[in-house]
């Protein structure tokens, strides 16, 4: 599978073969090459699956690319998926179990998954694994309720889960609101941005407008999503969604899952490797239609 090298924006590619949906695609050392996953959509947000490697313009730094890689194949993915248990989460904990329930199970044979859950602590089961019962069970039974809101420290962790592994790796996260760790040494966003853009992984994000009478004296506290999660999520193209109370958290969810299973991989070899941060832009060339891909890599070198 498509390899992403801890560090580094960039593959190595030369011939690529197009199996059939039950294979990823095989690549054979020779050029470098950047990959892009890509989502399309229409105007009313339905998913876009049957475009041709000539309906997409590539932008490196606003210089147009020619495509030398595009596969429209369902590619398989490995994700961890974090959930927010802070004390703000009480009257909806139930909900987003529920929700988290649906995307894991519509995880493919070949997808490999971690779930977690994020207060003050940070849980997460011990393997990557396809067996969606088991991670189900973790999910219902081993994750806890606590209080702080160690956000940033959750994503960091999610991604050096995925650090090791090969394909397209995927940190989903939910939460209800900014990031609050606590006392201490912790991760913070930029952090977190910097290592999703030089390392290539891709973020989901689920924000959740919530309410609890958990504040002193059983005070009513609403809470707001961080808005730095619509930026990582676009920055690294995935996806965002923010929600209200009382919002179906189930087909949100689904919605993800089925983003992530519809997704083209389009790849350009680049002109120049001189280490610096390159913007990307993805565009379809049919009208009403809009693609969602990274915004950035890092042209490095090989080492």
């Amino acid at each position: 599978m498509l390899r992403l090298a801890s560090g580094l924006a960039l593959v190595v590619a030369a011939a690529v073969t197009v199996a059939s949906q039950q294979q990823p695609p095989v690549f054979r050392a020779s050029t470098q090459t950047v990959p892009l996953f890509v989502t399309v959509t229409d105007s009313t947000g339905r998913l876009i699956p049957d475009l041709a490697k000539e309906d997409f313009e590539i932008f490196d730094n606003n210089k147009p690319q020619v495509a030398t890689l595009f596969v429209n194949d369902v590619q398989f993915i490995k994700v961890v998926v974090m959930l927010d248990e802070s004390g703000s989460m009480v009257n909806n904990i139930a909900r987003v179990k529920e929700g988290a329930e649906q995307f894991l199970q519509r995880l493919l044979p070949e997808d490999q998954a971690r779930v977690g859950s994020f207060e003050d602590k940070i849980i997460v089961s011990p393997e990557f694994t396809n067996n969606r019962h088991e991670l189900i069970r973790f999910l219902k039974e081993e994750l806890q309720y606590g209080n702080g809101t160690r956000l940033w420290d959750a994503v960091d962790f999610s991604m050096s889960a995925l650090s090791e592994l090969d394909g397209r790796r995927v940190v989903l996260v939910f939460t209800d609101g900014g990031d609050d760790p606590g006392p201490g040494k912790h991760v913070r966003y930029d952090t977190v941005l910097k290592r999703a853009q030089a390392e290539g992984y891709m973020v989901y994000a689920i924000g959740f407008h919530s309410k609890c009478r958990c504040g002193s004296g059983g005070r009513m506290i609403e809470t707001d999503p961080d808005p730095s999660l619509k930026k990582i999520a676009a920055e690294s193209g995935g996806g965002y969604f923010e929600l209200k109370e009382g919002a179906d958290l189930s087909s949100t969810f689904t919605r993800v899952a089925q983003e992530l299973h519809s997704q083209y991989i389009i790849g350009f070899s680049p002109g120049s490797l001189d280490g610096k941060l390159h913007t990307l832009q993805v565009r379809v060339r049919q009208p009403g239609m809009t693609a969602r891909a990274r915004k950035s890599y890092i042209a490095s070198p090989d080492k």
